[in-house]
């Protein structure tokens, strides 16, 4: 980690951090996400940095699966407890019986074989961004505690239709799943489960607004269905009101909490995709 003195855009940073090294060299570790500043991913070359910004050059990625032209997950963090991966949009977090092998935890399971892989949590089958998973099972019971106690900070990027109005605030209501997977809002605490979402919009261009939206529960579902009964449903997602794109915009951009084992502060993102700009 280096510490920058002088002020610029990130390609004129890195251009002077690393004097021998070409500009395509440069813009390519911008797009691979290897950049780190301030301990974050920077992946736009024009992206301002401050003179005293801490700049990092990370490891390049290592993948978990068949091979570039199969499923694959990059992992962003591991050691002997934990595993933090980049779920792409498309994959399943965990088998169904529709699927069984092309699912984020049988990558991580025949990657660390055969050592024991536990889910923590999931994300939806077209979303994408930071998952974990547990390589000991204290571990494993301790981030379940964590999930539990909303005791880790997580934060979602999503393109959605519209904006909400007022520009900040909070969503919450009572989920409910019906008969055909379909998650329902409700009023009645005894028909459903507490879902409260936290949601800023950060830009709007033509008919559409980018937001960031941090959990404060981690219901099935819950941010599409709160995005949509306030009139601004996620583009892509067919299910919940939204229309257009192929893919659901709707990524996981960040994973924050205490280490349950090492209790060090941790922090894992994946940055969004630039298709959502």
């Amino acid at each position: 980690m280096t510490k920058n003195e002088n002020a610029g855009t990130l390609i004129e940073v890195l251009a002077g951090l690393f004097p021998n090294s070409s500009r395509t060299s440069l813009r390519s570790w911008i797009k691979e996400g290897r950049v780190l500043v301030d301990n974050a991913p920077v992946v736009r070359s024009d992206a301002p940095v401050t003179a005293g910004s801490e700049v990092q050059l990370a490891d390049r990625k290592r993948w978990v699966g068949k091979s570039k032209s199969g499923p694959t997950l990059r992992i962003i963090y591991e050691d002997p407890y934990l595993v933090a991966v980049e779920k792409p949009e498309g994959m399943l977090s965990v088998s169904t019986q529709f699927e069984k092998q092309d699912t984020a935890h049988a990558l991580v399971k025949a990657h660390y074989h055969p050592k024991k892989v536990f889910v923590i949590h999931r994300l939806d089958q077209d979303t994408s961004g930071v998952m974990i998973f547990a390589l000991d099972e204290t571990c494993y019971h301790r981030l379940k505690t964590l999930f539990e106690k909303h005791a880790i900070d997580r934060i979602y990027y999503a393109r959605v239709s519209g904006k909400p109005d007022p520009a900040s605030g909070t969503w919450k209501s009572y989920l409910y799943e019906d008969a055909s997977y379909r998650v329902h809002e409700t009023d009645d605490p005894t028909r459903g489960e507490l879902a409260i979402t936290h949601y800023t919009l950060l830009e709007t261009k033509g008919k559409s607004s980018i937001l960031e939206l941090k959990l404060e529960t981690g219901k099935k579902n819950q941010i599409r269905v709160h995005c949509n009964s306030h009139g601004c449903p996620i583009i892509g997602d067919k299910k919940y009101g939204g229309t257009g794109e192929k893919r659901l915009f709707l990524h996981a951009q960040k994973l924050a909490f205490v280490h349950p084992m090492t209790q060090k502060q941790m922090t894992f993102i994946s940055p969004v995709p630039e298709s959502f700009r």
